[in-house]
């Protein structure tokens, strides 16, 4: 499971915590049956720690919120969007490495 750094995200939180967020948001979409959610997981605890008080990391079931992933065209999980100012502005399709995660984030800031 995310470690405390990382918000579970909702319908119920999701306008709160990401569309009106001061800072950037990484979203992870994923759902618990997807082995490469699971592959990625630790890499998106570890960037919430590494950035926390500059990104806000957060989790989206996509089982649990299908409205919201459908929002975004999230076809293929993992997907991770970087959200600056409610609007997403990167995306990532499937595994990558802690790395190239990193260089998205810090792109946007």
């Amino acid at each position: 499971m995310a470690s405390d750094k990382v918000m579970m995200l909702s319908s119920a939180n999701w306008s709160e915590a990401v569309e009106n967020s001061g800072r950037p948001v990484l979203v992870d979409f994923w759902a618990p049956w997807c082995g490469p959610c699971r592959m990625i997981a630790p890499i998106v605890d570890e960037l919430a720690g590494e950035y926390e008080g500059t990104v806000v990391v957060g989790k989206l079931n996509v089982d649990e919120n299908q409205a919201i992933a459908a929002k975004f065209g999230v076809m293929s999980i993992p997907t991770l969007l970087v959200f600056k100012n409610g609007q997403p502005v990167e995306r990532i399709v499937g595994f990558a490495p802690k790395k190239e995660l990193k260089a998205k984030i810090d792109a946007m800031l």
